[in-house]
């Protein structure tokens, strides 16, 4: 072997033999500390709760969460260790899913009453309407509870089937916005199962809303058209007419009496 090979050789065998020694004579490295989270014990749902259960101790349970991070409104043992027993016999007002935070918004006390007047707010009326249960005035059956619907009246017109020597029909929007409470006998879809299994649709409206609907059944066939949950929140003018030829005019929330 030529000298410049051995001499290259002699050099990385001493290379290498120094970094063996220098990791082998190394101190060691230090331990790395690990990182504790201070939790507590916030109240969430065991299992999905549809709108309209109620609640019974198996739907509860608490849960660890990080104690810095807990939104308010949330129910923690620290402040309420009896909560299980206080929420136990609620009614949900909306659909809580299993790992959801429980709210007290969310629930309501009946204290013997009836679901649907847990639910309702304060100052709404339920009104139930005929609805078509093969789904041809109701979105073809796919409105669920807490949907927005337009309400539709559809009535025979006297005066433009005079004119034309035979009978016109005229279909025109009542109600825009309105939320669903109930569909049939059903108030939440759940597991596949069929959600129209009755011929009434259960609606959310103000006293003066409900004398015009109560007034547009007895004249004519009403309808749901179902919104998009995109412009179901939009704040809109809605005209509210009552049988005593008045009209309430709501705007962003504020009504005003105005004649007809």
């Amino acid at each position: 072997m030529r000298p410049a090979r051995l001499a290259v050789l002699a050099v990385d065998i001493l290379t290498g033999a120094a970094a063996a020694y220098m990791m082998s004579s190394g101190e060691p490295s230090a331990p790395v500390a690990a990182v504790v989270t201070k939790t507590t014990d916030v109240l969430v749902a065991a299992n999905d709760l549809p709108m309209g259960h109620s609640i019974k101790g198996p739907d509860l349970r608490w849960q660890p969460w990080p104690a810095d991070s807990v939104p308010n409104g949330l129910l923690k043992r620290s402040e309420a260790p009896a909560a299980v027993e206080q929420t136990v016999g609620s009614i949900a007002r909306f659909a809580v899913f299993a790992g959801e935070p429980i709210r007290r918004e969310k629930l309501a006390k009946v204290d013997g009453s009836g679901f649907m007047s847990a639910i309702l707010p304060s100052g709404m009326r339920a009104i139930a309407i005929s609805i078509d249960t093969r789904g041809s005035s109701s979105a073809g059956g796919f409105i669920l509870p807490n949907d927005r619907v337009d309400l539709l009246r559809t009535y025979r017109d006297e005066e433009a089937g005079r004119g034309a020597g035979a009978q016109a029909f005229k279909t025109e929007t009542i109600l825009p916005n309105v939320r669903v409470l109930a569909i049939g006998q059903n108030v939440q879809e759940r597991n596949g199962e069929k959600v129209v299994t009755g011929e009434t649709a259960t609606l959310e409206l103000t006293p003066a809303q409900a004398e015009l609907v109560t007034l547009a059944q007895k004249v004519g066939q009403l309808s749901l058209a179902l919104r998009s949950l995109a412009d179901a929140n939009e704040a809109q003018e809605i005209r509210e007419e009552r049988v005593d030829g008045t009209m309430t005019i709501v705007r962003y929330g504020v009504s005003q009496q105005a004649p007809r």
